[in-house]
């Protein structure tokens, strides 16, 4: 690993917790609909920040928005992938920024959100290996989403149609084209995120939240957090991401994400 990238790596997962708090305020670029609570994005960056979050998955003009919230141990990913959300015959990854770009605004890494199964999913494998590629010319860390082709969907129904055995693939295949790190919904149970933990030898960020912010609608806490230990039983490093559309509503978004940074686990809410 070059000089560049281990430092970076350093940023994003602080040394004296060996965790990170990654908070993704990013889905003004992903959500077929507008979030409410995208509203206030510079509170929501101040709030995560006074909680303990580290790191911030944003586009381009959103980090230019919320910068002045940033302090010197704060990190930017940056997205350089975005969903057309709007076509009738379902979302598609697409490309919007590179490697470089991410290195002139003084990003710690990229994220690209990798969805396979669907019609460009040969250009998507391109895609995601050609950023593998340049981070690692350019000792950039490189953040995969290997999570189900819609983000927006219930966990039920990307289960139903993709199982585990989509996102152990999926997940695999981010770590063969490069990435550092690797977000990924939870599969549903223990035992088959256990195999995609085995399967990456990488930091996994899963997705606490069963699929587009569900756990905020549920209403079903003892069954989250089931998951939640499930997670944290399988041995993984410990970073949590904290899912955007989860973080704009809750009662009391500094202490949550303080509670959350407080649990030595890795978990993606």
């Amino acid at each position: 690993m070059s000089l560049g990238k281990t430092m970076r790596l350093k940023r994003l997962i602080e040394p004296q917790y060996g965790t990170c708090i990654i908070c993704a305020l990013d889905h003004g670029m992903t959500s077929p609909t507008f979030l409410e609570g995208l509203y206030e994005t510079r509170g929501r960056t101040r709030e995560a920040i006074a909680g303990g979050a580290n790191v911030f998955m944003l586009g381009r003009g959103m980090a230019r928005q919320v910068i002045e919230e940033f302090t010197p141990a704060t990190s930017l990913a940056l997205m350089l992938s975005a969903s057309a959300a709007g076509r009738l015959q379902g979302a598609v990854v697409t490309p919007i920024g590179s490697v470089d770009e991410a290195l002139r605004l003084g990003a710690d890494a990229v994220v690209v959100y990798v969805a396979l199964a669907g019609e460009n999913e040969s250009e998507m494998i391109q895609y995601a290996s050609s950023i593998g590629e340049a981070c690692d010319a350019w000792g950039m860390p490189f953040i995969a989403e290997a999570e189900f082709p819609d983000a927006y969907q219930t966990l039920t129904e990307s289960s139903s149609t993709y199982g585990a055995e989509y996102l152990l693939r999926n997940a695999r295949l981010c770590v063969e084209l490069g990435a550092d790190i690797v977000k990924v919904n939870w599969s549903g149970d223990q035992a088959s995120f256990e195999r995609i933990v085995r399967a990456l030898k990488v930091p996994v960020a899963p997705s606490r939240v069963r699929c587009a912010g569900s756990f905020a609608r549920s209403g079903a806490p003892a069954m989250h957090w089931q998951n939640w230990r499930s997670k944290h039983e399988t041995g993984n490093q410990s970073l949590r991401h904290w899912r955007g559309r989860r973080f704009a509503g809750h009662e009391d978004r500094a202490a949550g994400c303080l509670r959350y940074r407080r649990r030595q686990c890795l978990c993606c809410i």
